[in-house]
């Protein structure tokens, strides 16, 4: 029971984050829920600027490739090591949940360092990169989630449960507990770390609009780009873990 409760308060909990507000939100209303509406608008631009890259890259192809296809067949083959290296080789029907995973986070932690967001006026809030909103990582670190649960049981069946009394059963609340403590570690890491790499450019730029911002956005760049790296390496080592059954 207080294994229940405590998982409830977790759930209870991300539903309270969900209204964490940094700075001024632009809101819709769709149904009857109020929704971010900046977080809708840039994540827009960054399924669009992925999906005309990708449209861009298969337009063309060739069997010698050059240029962008090669480019883009590097990023699969990069996606594929990491893939492989924590799933196992079994990775395979899992290459395109990662590379999404990947592709989306990269491509929005970079938009929130180079796209002058801030610059497009709104009736009211202020446009920003997706995953500088809690609601974004939370959902991302939920899709994980899933995915892990997902190929669990869909390799080992119910017999998967069978790992929450693994080695022992006196583990049973810890290992249930677990799996609630990773979507919170996974979507806090991530919306901290960009959350906090635009409010320092922010303000370096207020105070010192010259020089002093150029190289913290370059390292913005570079903390974005490990940021998304470590986010999908998280997420195959969690499906890997689930589908092996090791801890």
């Amino acid at each position: 029971m207080n294994v229940l409760s405590c998982s409830i308060n977790t759930l209870n909990g991300l539903y309270d984050l969900s209204g964490v507000e940094v700075g001024q939100h632009f809101y819709w209303k769709i149904g009857g829920f109020q929704v971010h509406g900046q977080v809708l608008i840039t994540s827009w631009v960054v399924i669009a600027i992925l999906l005309g890259s990708a449209a861009l890259a298969v337009r063309n192809p060739q069997t010698i490739p050059t240029g962008g296809q090669n480019f883009f067949e590097y990023v699969l083959e990069f996606i594929r090591d990491v893939s492989k290296t924590q799933i196992g080789e079994e990775y395979g029907p899992w290459v395109p949940f990662i590379g999404t995973m990947f592709l989306f986070i990269f491509v929005s932690n970079w938009s929130g360092a180079l796209l002058p967001w801030k610059i497009i006026q709104l009736p009211h809030g202020e446009l920003a990169a997706p995953t500088n909103d809690i609601n974004t990582t939370v959902a991302l670190a939920l899709l994980t989630s899933v995915a892990y649960f997902y190929a669990g049981l869909s390799k080992k069946g119910l017999s998967y449960f069978g790992k929450y009394i693994q080695p022992t059963p006196i583990l049973l609340p810890i290992n249930i507990l677990e799996d609630f403590t990773k979507p919170l570690s996974l979507s806090f890491r991530l919306f901290g770390n960009i959350l906090a790499d635009e409010l320092v450019v922010v303000v370096l730029v207020s105070l010192v609009p010259s020089v002093v911002p150029i190289p913290v956005m370059f390292l913005g760049l570079f903390t974005s780009g490990i940021q998304a790296l470590i986010f999908a390496t998280l997420a195959a080592a969690y499906i890997g873990e689930s589908m092996e059954g090791h801890h």
